[in-house]
């Protein structure tokens, strides 16, 4: 596996991605504004795929390098890919690409509440890489809570 910026020719291949998670996140694959942010993200090079030996984009990331908070704006892995490293492979090479500190990394996941907590993994997930609850954010658009987890960067 690689990681490597995002390519207008992976646009169908993270609607794919983002169709594995609408259950947990809401609706993104038929939203104008997600169609824009990934654009966004991938004309400034701040989009991260995850690719296989064999091509196949198995994760993606889009990420706000906005010094001194930057922020993870989404990140997506493959049903088939969850738990391989993936995650972890994408979340350090963002950090290697984009992150300066002094400063933090946020990122918005599931409240404790929300089934995709323990289903998706997300908060063991930025758990182990070192990430810590903090404030609560707005729910979701499928209702659910959210909360923000951060990092400090040194």
């Amino acid at each position: 596996m690689s990681v490597r910026p995002a390519r207008k020719t992976d646009f169908p291949a993270l609607l794919r991605l983002a169709a594995e998670v609408e259950h947990w996140f809401g609706p993104m694959v038929a939203e104008p504004g997600f169609h824009r942010a990934l654009e966004e993200h991938i004309r400034r090079s701040t989009a991260l795929v995850a690719v296989s030996a064999q091509a196949d984009i198995l994760g993606g990331l889009l990420f706000a390098p906005t010094h001194p908070n930057h922020h993870v704006d989404w990140l997506v892995v493959s049903e088939a890919a969850r738990g391989t490293g993936v995650g972890r492979e994408l979340m350090a090479e963002a950090e290697r690409r984009f992150v300066r500190g002094p400063g933090s990394i946020d990122v918005v996941t599931f409240g404790a509440d929300h089934p995709g907590a323990v289903a998706g993994g997300a908060r063991v997930f930025y758990e182990r890489l070192g990430f810590a609850p903090a404030e609560m954010a707005e729910p979701g658009p499928e209702g659910g809570s959210r909360q923000v987890f951060r990092r400090t960067v040194g």
